[in-house]
């Protein structure tokens, strides 16, 4: 019980360091300021993705994102919150810490789309005149996560092969 604690605990912290970051840039970004950080690399700007990753569904009726966007994030949620309670006492340790970033950051974004209809996204990423879609915490959580339970299962299977 002690394992299930700390990962959801820590999901909540990723949920708390998102929410803290959103207000920041509600409180201090107009949508047109932009404050460069690193040039040529990094900004910090003010957008409202009304859309989920890259903008997808921005177009669409508000009652069509919202059922869309609210129902599926609502379903992904719940199932990782189910295989992150199962593999909170796994020995599985990459696997508890990708099942957590994801679920902290789907709790991120979920909160967004409830209560404002949006996802304000701020982190602006770009190499010359290449910028990478602009994120924010949350988006960067479940990013890490999934790149670490794809490669937790890439090893698990390659461990497997060697073992047969």
């Amino acid at each position: 019980m002690r394992q299930r604690a700390i990962v959801f605990s820590v999901a909540l912290t990723i949920f708390a360091i998102d929410r803290l970051t959103k207000i920041w840039v509600d409180q201090n970004l107009s949508a047109f300021d932009t404050r460069v950080v690193i040039p040529g690399f990094f900004n910090l700007i003010h957008s409202e993705n009304t859309g989920m990753a890259f903008s997808i569904l921005a177009d669409a009726s508000s009652q069509v994102r919202k059922v869309v966007l609210v129902g599926f994030s609502s379903v992904v949620l719940l199932f990782v919150a189910g295989m992150l309670w199962q593999a909170a006492p796994s020995p599985h340790r990459a696997q508890k810490v990708a099942l957590t970033l994801v679920f902290g950051g789907a709790i991120g974004n979920l909160y967004d789309r409830v209560s404002r209809g949006s996802v304000t996204d701020f982190l602006d990423f770009y190499i010359g005149t290449y910028h990478w879609a602009t994120f924010n915490v949350a988006d960067a959580a479940i990013t890490a996560g999934a790149i670490l339970l794809g490669l937790e299962m890439l090893l698990q299977r390659d461990v497997k092969k060697a073992e047969a």
